[in-house]
């Protein structure tokens, strides 16, 4: 009686794919995970942004920075909650606004700090203290 052939897939074959697949994925995660870290960038930025707003709002209505004298409360929470905000260098003239990473966005060390005055100037250090501004703030 002769043998029929059967159709199906060998142990090698399906070895050669899970490799392909495991190559793909080795090169394809660590590339995801990075645009996600660059993209939530933008959480501080516009966080920043808002808060300065206020502050501004604030000084053309009492001609100071006083947080006590303002009506608006500032966020202390990125929107999406990838950063911590605070404010410092405080006076009546004069303000810094600091967004800081929190939870995940903590292994982003090329965007360790973002800072925002009352000039507008806008400052960006990574982990080393190296100045990134031009990276986190601007088109990546």
């Amino acid at each position: 009686m002769p043998r029929q052939n059967e159709a199906g897939v060998t142990l090698i074959e399906l070895m050669v794919v899970v490799a392909i697949v495991g190559i793909l994925a080795s090169i394809a995660v660590p590339s995801y995970r990075r645009y996600v870290l660059r993209t939530n960038r933008t959480d501080a930025v516009r966080s920043l942004t808002l808060n300065a707003q206020i502050m501004q709002r604030c000084y053309s209505q009492n001609f100071t920075f006083n947080l006590a004298a303002c009506t608006g409360p500032l966020a202390v929470l990125s929107a999406n909650g990838n950063y911590n905000l605070a404010v410092g260098n405080l006076a009546n003239n004069t303000y810094t606004l600091t967004a800081t990473p929190r939870l995940s966005q903590v292994q982003d060390t090329t965007c360790a700090s973002f800072t925002l005055d009352q000039t507008g100037r806008q400052t960006a250090l990574d982990t080393g203290n190296n100045d990134q501004s031009l990276v986190c703030w601007g088109a990546n």
